[in-house]
C-alpha cells in the first residue's frame, strides 16, 4: 500500500500497490462532471479508494455523494482516506460495499447522477491476472458495458446523468449498450496521447430518456511533441 499526494484537489490517498491506482483518467472524469442545482445526489460506482468522490465533493460543496465498490479492502482504504484528509464528518460522502449487478442494493431512480471509470479490457480477450484486485481494475469481469448501463438506467431519475470514461476501441459497444438502457449520449470528448497517435480513451455524459442531439467536443491531447502536458492538460490539474 501507498500513500500518494493528489494536488489536484490536495488530497492524500491510500491506495494498493496493485490495482487501482489514480492515473490522469482519474482527474480528467473528476474534471468532465457537472453538478447541476438541485441535481446533487450522485453515486460513484466501481468507486475503489474513492478518489474521484473526494475530488468531487471538495469541488462542488453542495454535492452529497455514495462510494459503492465490490471489493471490501478497497471500501477500507477509501474511508480510510475519509479519515487522513479530515472528511470522515462530512456527512455527504459514504462508502458502501456491493455489486452493481445486485438490483437489492441501491433504490431504483434515486439519484441525479451517476460517474464511472469502468474497467477497459473484455475478459474474452487477453490474459486476466491472478490479483483480483488487478483483474477487477483491468478486466470487465465484474462490470462490463452492459451491467454499467443496466445499473445506472435502474437507479438515474428520468433525465439523470451519467458520466464515464471508456476505451475508444469499444466505442460502438459502449454506445449500443447505453442506447439499450435508453440512456442517450449528449457530450462526447476523444484522448488522444499525442496529436500523431489514435485516440485510446473517451468522455461521455449520457441522459436517460435524454432527447437527440450529440456533441462531439475539440479533442484533448495529453502530450506535446517534447513530452510535455498540453495546455489543456495542465488547465485540468489546476485547483
Amino acid at each position: 500500500m501507498t500513500n500518494d499526494e493528489l494536488k489536484h484537489g490536495n488530497l492524500n490517498i491510500l491506495q494498493p500497490d496493485e490495482g487501482p491506482r489514480i492515473n490522469i483518467d482519474t482527474v480528467l472524469l473528476s474534471d468532465w462532471v457537472k453538478v447541476r442545482p438541485r441535481h446533487n445526489n450522485f453515486i460513484e460506482l466501481g468507486c475503489a479508494t474513492g478518489a474521484i468522490s473526494l475530488l468531487l465533493a471538495r469541488k462542488f460543496k453542495n454535492l452529497k455523494i455514495t462510494g459503492l465498490d465490490i471489493q471490501p479492502e478497497l471500501i477500507e482504504l477509501a474511508n480510510e482516506n475519509l479519515k487522513i484528509n479530515n472528511l470522515d464528518s462530512d456527512s455527504r460522502i459514504k462508502f458502501i460495499t456491493g455489486d452493481l449487478r445486485n438490483k437489492n442494493i441501491l433504490n431504483s431512480e434515486n439519484f441525479d447522477g451517476v460517474i464511472m471509470n469502468p474497467p477497459y479490457a473484455s475478459s474474452i480477450n487477453g490474459r486476466i491476472s491472478e490479483n483480483n484486485l488487478k483483474s477487477s481494475a483491468r478486466h470487465d469481469i465484474n462490470c462490463t458495458p452492459e451491467d454499467l448501463a443496466e445499473c445506472a438506467s435502474r437507479i438515474l431519475k428520468s433525465k439523470g446523468r451519467l458520466f464515464t470514461v471508456f476505451n475508444s476501441m469499444r466505442l460502438s459497444e459502449f454506445l449500443f449498450c447505453m442506447e439499450k438502457f435508453k440512456l442517450i449520449p449528449k457530450r462526447i470528448k476523444f484522448i488522444f496521447p499525442k496529436s500523431d497517435r489514435s485516440s485510446n480513451i473517451f468522455l461521455a455524459e449520457f441522459i436517460k430518456d435524454g432527447g437527440e442531439g450529440l456533441e462531439i467536443l475539440p479533442p484533448l491531447i495529453i502530450y506535446d511533441e517534447n513530452n510535455n502536458y498540453t495546455q489543456e492538460i495542465n488547465n485540468v490539474y489546476k485547483i
